[in-house]
């Protein structure tokens, strides 16, 4: 994208931010295609505001999210109703998981925040026997398919915030405001990691600036 004209880049960016949309919530409902119909308990790193813990509920008996952002989990506890099975904790995705097995374990838009191979090893012990680990995140654009896939994703991140918006100005929506940092770590490190620490995992790089990760525990553990 620095190699596009300073002037179409200003009016993209201006247009963008006209017209916002939440990335991390487009791969929400792939996220629920890869878990099972019916689990026990989930948990959700990074929680946010808490959108993709709401829906794991819609399958899970119970679902705990966790955020090192107090007022984004503070927002969170408030958009959810008591009578929730979702439960929200202020702590670090390192050091602090709730205890228990989890069935199910997201990471959406977070790795990229911690030790990467650290914080693997951690989902691992904490996940249960035949437990789902689904990933989304994001990865520094190295390789040539790298930067072909975001110059692809450019127009297209265009469209998708016009079609959502239904043509109209927007204000950024609330999972949105969450802190940010650019990711460090090309794909090609991530996938190389990732298959030492979760051996069968898979890997897949995504449009909008995503990358997916996949890993069934086996059930003998």
């Amino acid at each position: 994208m620095t190699s596009l004209p300073r002037r179409f880049l200003g009016a993209l960016e201006r247009f963008n931010s006209a017209h916002p949309w939440d990335h991390n919530a487009h791969y929400h409902r792939w996220i629920m295609r890869q878990l099972p119909r019916r689990y026990g308990l989930a948990l959700d790193v990074g929680s946010g505001t808490g959108e993709l813990a709401r829906l794991l509920a819609t399958r899970g008996a119970e679902v705990r999210g966790i955020d090192s952002d107090p007022v984004i989990t503070a927002r969170a506890r408030e958009l959810t109703p008591a009578a929730s099975p979702v439960t929200f904790t202020v702590a670090d995705g390192l050091n602090g998981i709730p205890a228990g097995r989890y069935d199910v374990i997201t990471c959406v838009a977070t790795l990229h925040h911690l030790p990467f191979a650290d914080a693997l090893v951690v989902f691992r012990r904490h996940l249960a026997p035949g437990g789902t680990l689904t990933v989304v995140g994001l990865s520094r654009a190295q390789s040539a398919g790298d930067h072909l896939l975001g110059a692809v994703a450019v127009p297209l991140n265009a469209a998708m915030g016009w079609l959502k918006n239904g043509g109209r100005r927007a204000a950024r929506p609330d999972a949105m405001t969450a802190r940010t940092r650019p990711a460090e770590t090309a794909f090609s490190e991530i996938a190389r990691e990732a298959r030492v620490a979760l051996p069968g995992a898979r890997l897949r790089r995504r449009l909008f600036w995503r990358y997916t990760l996949v890993w069934r525990r086996p059930d003998d553990g």
